[in-house]
């Protein structure tokens, strides 16, 4: 089976909408940008607030909470990369949430409490470990929802099948119905892409 790789280079990647710009128009553009915000990190702030023990409707809660605190914060906001990266500024909100949530859970609502264990918790490097492979996954995700239109469904399945999901190769192709070097050249490619795109996500958010 032909693939259906295009052949784009480096220089064609489409120009995705940056953190800054986003940030900017959650100030202005009222539901559409919130919206587009929650489905580009929403995912992010669920499973990090889940490695942090939250249970899953907690999870929900504090990814509410998080565009509640950006919703009050926003009108006078203007962010700074020399005061810090994106992602550690969303870390900080994220874990404010998280910790906020609980203390809610338990009828123990002090935000002097909350604002000490946010300070305390940004400075541990295991939370930041947590953060850093959560903020992997969802580069990772990124890529992938943007790359899939770029490959034929059989060689973008054979790559989740056996290079993100760890499958057998034999069995990958045989689902498939493609060869064993079918499957590996699909990986090949579709890496070669994926790299790009989260090299340029990662220089877009830091």
């Amino acid at each position: 089976m032909r693939s259906a790789w295009r052949g784009y280079n480096n220089d064609m990647l489409p120009q995705s909408t940056t953190h800054v710009t986003l940030l900017a128009r959650l100030a202005h553009e009222g539901d559409e940008a919130w919206n587009e915000f929650h489905e580009r990190y929403g995912e992010l702030i669920h499973s990090f607030a889940r490695r942090r023990g939250m249970q899953p409707t907690d999870c929900d809660d504090v990814a509410q909470d998080v565009l509640l605190s950006l919703t009050k914060t926003m009108p006078g906001f203007r962010y700074d990369p020399t005061k810090g990266k994106f992602r550690s500024y969303l870390k900080t909100v994220t874990l404010h949430a998280v910790f906020k949530r609980s203390c809610q859970k338990r009828g123990e609502v002090n935000l002097e409490h909350i604002e000490q264990a946010t300070r305390v918790a940004v400075g541990d490097d295991a939370v930041d470990a947590v953060w850093e492979a959560e903020w992997r996954q969802y580069h990772l995700r990124q890529a992938l929802r943007l790359i899939e239109a770029e490959f034929n469904a059989a060689d973008f399945q054979a790559f989740k099948g056996y290079a993100i999901e760890g499958g057998d190769v034999r069995e990958t192709a045989e689902a498939l119905e493609l060869t064993v070097d079918q499957v590996y050249q699909a990986k090949s490619r579709i890496m070669k892409r994926l790299t790009q795109f989260i090299e340029r996500q990662v220089e877009d958010e830091g």
